[in-house]
């Protein structure tokens, strides 16, 4: 798969003939200052290609079929810089299959009052130019970011880089491959969805493919193999148990799952402790690594999670599979982990490899990285499958310093305080259906995950400080009617 430094976004800009060449020509050395501007800023994920000014009907209608089959192309940023007449991109934007930002600036920041004549207001029309842009957007319904400021400030360009980092994921997502071992954990519900929509909707390819392949492919791996993930694992963590065996057999598994990840092209996987077919142990460390390598995971058989978290981790680095454990009621925190498979990418400190007995899948006690999370502004974020629609689900979450040293609790863990509160949040996600398995994200917020909704075309669901489960429950019925008329 591409890498985020493969990908490039264009920048059109559009105008029109009515004002004269000289003026053309200045809002193409213009556009060019802004390109080099943004690109020069440091904040964004990639680069911005200035691909001209568009002037008529077939200019923007050739921009978007390039853009659209343009596999390098993340996204397009518009910028109507003149007086530019709208019904020049209706052909162009029905057609547009790439994620779109309405860039609202201007060349200039303030306006000079001594300079400021018809001339000038010929060369600075984004007022005009990017209303009629944006009244054709909401006429044709089209799906789009609009971010309003000047292109050098650098809030704006922090702005535009979080929807930069949106459309990547996109990008990625269209080309996601999951590898199933097993099936999901049986009788469980949220787990459970329709893999055709998802490939519909995000792209995912989700199959399966036997444990007892993944059991002959460990089985297969060499001792130098080992090794090397031996020597790869001591440079990243501190070991901190004397059962060496347990940690090699992780190693083993780890090469066998990323040659079997590697060949099928895929990005993400999933498993389960109930069908562990010929295998000693369920992955732990394995897995962990794998994680932290970018490798999306999901427990149970929860294939969605899996593909979530591979595309979150691809968007922002620090997105973790999480799952909700127990609660601290006395003090309104939610204590997070897994059995063994939390992501090393958000740990407040080195890691350690430990080996302790699991009570469950009925195999040899596993090793694995445990360690406490970070504290910190982040996200916690559900899709869910709701019968002929997704549903995301994301909430605020404020990660804290452990409050508890749990000394028998060996697992990778954070702690949070939901939003608005522990009460009021956790009444809220269940009456919005969220799963018990989330993506925790350090580096992605509402906002981004909204703008994925977007250009996916899914239900978005936010619960914030300021959410209340009657407001909830209000906004819940509208979607459902909403999306009903939609389906």
């Amino acid at each position: 798969m591409m890498k985020k430094s493969d990908y490039k976004f264009w920048f059109v800009v559009g105008s029109q003939f009515l004002y004269g060449e000289e003026t053309l020509k200045q809002v193409d050395e213009d556009s060019i200052i802004i390109t080099d501007g943004l690109n020069k800023s440091g904040v964004l994920p990639c680069e911005i290609i200035y691909k001209g000014t568009v002037k008529t009907s077939k200019g923007a209608e050739d921009i978007i079929k390039e853009a659209n089959y343009d596999g390098t192309c993340a996204g397009i940023i518009t910028f109507c810089h003149t007086f530019s007449p709208s019904k020049m991109w209706i052909n162009a934007l029905e057609s547009l299959q790439k994620p779109w930002l309405h860039f609202h600036t201007q060349f200039n920041k303030s306006i000079p009052n001594e300079e400021i004549d018809m001339d000038y207001m010929n060369l600075h029309q984004g007022a005009h130019g990017d209303r009629e842009h944006g009244f054709i957007g909401a006429r044709l319904r089209k799906p789009r970011k609009v971010i309003m400021g000047h292109w050098s400030d650098g809030d704006i360009q922090k702005r535009i880089g979080k929807w930069m980092n949106v459309a990547l994921g996109v990008a990625f997502s269209k080309e996601l491959k999951v590898m199933r071992f097993g099936d999901n954990m049986r009788e469980v519900a949220v787990t459970e969805g329709d893999k055709v929509e998802a490939q519909r909707k995000f792209g995912w390819e989700v199959n399966t493919w036997p444990v007892g392949a993944l059991a002959e492919e460990i089985e297969a791996v060499t001792d130098e193999e080992v090794e090397a993930k031996m020597a790869e694992y001591k440079e990243l963590y501190t070991i901190a148990t004397d059962d060496i065996e347990s940690i090699r057999y992780q190693a083993r598994e780890e090469v066998a799952i990323k040659k079997m990840l590697d060949k099928e092209d895929c990005a993400a996987f999933c498993n389960t402790f109930q069908d562990l077919y010929g295998m000693k142990q369920l992955p732990g460390l394995a897995t962990q690594n794998l994680m932290g390598h970018g490798i999306g995971y999901g427990g149970e058989g929860d294939w969605k999670t899996a593909a979530l978290n591979a595309v979150m981790k691809f968007m922002g680095e620090k997105s973790v599979f999480m799952e909700d454990y127990t609660y601290d009621l006395e003090n309104g925190i939610s204590l997070g982990a897994h059995m063994l498979e939390v992501c090393p990418s958000v740990a407040a400190d080195k890691p350690q490899i430990e080996v302790h007995h699991l009570g469950i899948g009925d195999r040899e006690p596993p090793a694995r990285l445990t360690f406490e999370g970070k504290a910190g502004k982040a996200i916690v974020a559900s899709l869910i499958d709701m019968g002929g629609r997704m549903r995301l689900i994301v909430q605020d979450i404020e990660c804290v310093k452990p409050t508890q040293t749990m000394p028998n609790l060996p697992v990778a863990r954070v702690m949070w305080k939901p939003e608005p509160n522990l009460q009021t949040g956790a009444e809220c996600w269940i009456l919005a259906g969220g799963a018990h398995h989330t993506v925790l994200s350090y580096d992605i917020d509402a906002e981004m995950m909204r703008d994925f909704a977007r250009i996916f075309d899914i239900e978005f669901i936010h619960i914030d400080k300021d959410t209340t489960p009657e407001s909830l429950e209000k906004e819940l019925i509208v979607s459902d009617l909403v999306w009903k008329l939609k389906g």
